[in-house]
């Protein structure tokens, strides 16, 4: 198979179509209370949080979590989650997003750091499966970085041209991973890192996801 001629999107899931601030907050400050750590507020939680997590931990313990500690937040995170995620939805505008990009031609899929197991029965729940070529969680053990599941996302997607794909996520690591199989990205405001953070990557930055597919459009032009 050749590789395609249209743009290509590569969706991050959580923060960024999938509208879980509440949730993933709430898993934090219970992972946290685990440690005895006071709670975050979303302010704090945007300036300080960063991938791979146990470094995101290191920033407000002053050290590194033991393996002990990293089980134990990592399992209660999840408890939480999986509990209220069920009160979050899809970011708004997303579906027609979805269905614009599709109907235009283009391809696009999800990669997610979120389990696998529990990501594609969420997407396929929205009724929004259809849109993507492949959806693809996390295969392995939690809080590393994105890059090298990047790298077997795109290799799946043989027909999809890394130059003329565009990730599209809330995290510097996105951009990151994008960077690492020769992607570009564009990186949304309304999940985990603070503005300014993500301005310091060296990306476009916006505020919405339809500010984003035009991005997209452009740099995969």
């Amino acid at each position: 198979m050749g590789k395609l001629t249209g743009a290509h999107i590569v969706w991050d899931w959580n923060g960024t179509l999938f509208h879980d601030n509440d949730a993933i907050i709430g898993a934090t400050n219970a992972a946290f209370a685990e440690l005895g750590l006071e709670p975050l507020t979303l302010e704090r939680y945007r300036e300080l949080y960063c991938v791979p997590v146990p470094k995101f931990y290191e920033r407000l313990l002053g050290r590194l979590p033991t393996d002990a500690e990293w089980e134990l937040m990592d399992g209660v995170f999840h408890r939480y989650y999986t509990e209220h995620r069920v009160r979050c939805g899809l970011t708004e505008g997303a579906p027609e997003l979805l269905a614009g990009w599709r109907s235009a031609g283009h391809s696009q899929s999800i990669l997610s750091m979120y389990g696998h197991d529990d990501l594609v029965p969420l997407v396929r729940g929205f009724g929004i499966e259809a849109h993507f070529v492949r959806v693809d969680g996390r295969t392995g053990p939690s809080g590393g970085s994105k890059a090298e599941h990047m790298v077997r996302h795109l290799e799946a997607l043989a027909a999809v041209d890394p130059e003329r794909t565009v990730v599209i996520g809330d995290a510097a690591d996105d951009a990151v991973a994008a960077r690492h199989v020769g992607a570009r990205a564009v990186l949304y405001t309304g999940g985990s890192h603070s503005r300014a953070s993500l301005e310091a990557v060296g990306v476009p930055v916006v505020d919405t996801l339809e500010e984003a597919v035009a991005q997209a459009e452009r740099l995969a032009a």
